[in-house]
């Protein structure tokens, strides 16, 4: 282990030479970090389920017209790891949005075998309605909290991305 980290000190003990696991307990869930990002997704995501109803729409559909609000078009494997949404559900609720009008598939040009999703103008409407709302909710998360200490979470969250998915860089 590399001298400095926040694990090598805060969370382990020094016994004799010997680093010493903390227990659980002995961090406390309030001090874990996947435990408080779960907390925090859980309840963004409950605020927002409220919201979404109006709009016939969920949290997954919502992450979807996002995603496609600001890229071109993504395949179905794409759309499912940025919308953090099992593929299976994915391909089940990208029928439903299309039948409601919401996204189209089309064949990419290079290879007919992959659909490439696209946002409709429909879907696209949708989302500028509700991004107003979802705008002004993360506004009231972000509440108090200081320019720096955001860019200091936010280099903090991809660091911890890169420590879990080295491959992606």
């Amino acid at each position: 282990m590399a001298a400095g980290r926040y694990v090598d000190g805060v969370l382990g003990r020094s016994l004799g030479g010997t680093t010493e696991r903390p227990s659980l307990g002995e961090i406390g869930l309030n001090h874990f970090g996947p435990y408080l990002i779960n907390r925090i997704t859980a309840r963004w995501n409950a605020v927002l389920a409220e919201e979404l109803k109006a709009f016939d729409l969920n949290t997954s559909m919502m992450r979807t017209l996002g995603v496609l609000s600001i890229s071109s078009s993504s395949t179905i494997n794409e759309l499912a790891l940025l919308t953090l949404t099992e593929q299976s559900t994915m391909s089940r609720m990208l029928d439903s949005m299309e039948s409601q009008g919401l996204i189209e598939r089309r064949q990419r040009e290079d290879d007919m075998r992959v659909r490439q999703i696209h946002i409709t103008e429909k879907g696209r409407g949708l989302f500028e309605r509700f991004w107003p709302i979802m705008y002004g909710k993360y506004c009231r998360m972000l509440d108090g909290i200081s320019e720096a200490e955001y860019e200091a979470f936010v280099a903090t969250a991809h660091r911890m991305l890169r420590n879990l998915y080295p491959q992606e860089g």
